[in-house]
């Protein structure tokens, strides 16, 4: 059991936290990044996923970010970002909002469990619902 164990614990850690730099944020660009408008249309505003992240409870992050479609998907420590904490009351790690033109649409969080009671397929259909009332 002990060397199972051994074997499991860089698969684990790898899939839980390994987002590289750049779709990390604080309360520096926090606010920059989730008013971004689309690259090729200033007037479309682009959907944002962001989990409040913890190292605490690292082993309960979303790790399915790199499945999400149609959202950009970008992660916080909490305790870089108090601000953004604050303004959002973000109470529990991990959190998950989706935003669109800067505004909070939907919000998921963890229970006194620190589990994320949402999983990919339910955050996914929350930003395509998102996405498409936005069209009109």
């Amino acid at each position: 059991m002990k060397y199972l164990i051994l074997i499991l614990i860089p698969f684990i850690s790898l899939s839980q936290s390994e987002v590289p730099d750049e779709y990390w944020l604080d309360d520096s660009n926090f606010e920059n990044i989730i008013h971004a408008s689309d690259a090729f249309d200033d007037d479309q505003q682009e959907t944002i996923l962001v989990e409040f992240w913890a190292e605490f409870n690292e082993e309960n992050c979303f790790a399915e970010w790199s499945e999400i479609e149609n959202a950009k998907y970008y992660r916080v420590n909490i305790a870089d970002a108090p601000q953004a904490k604050k303004k959002y009351k973000v109470r529990m790690a991990p959190t998950l909002i989706i935003f669109k033109g800067g505004i909070k649409e939907v919000m998921f969080k963890a229970g006194l469990d620190l589990v994320l009671p949402a999983d990919l397929k339910e955050i996914q259909e929350s930003i395509n619902e998102v996405n498409t009332a936005s069209k009109f």
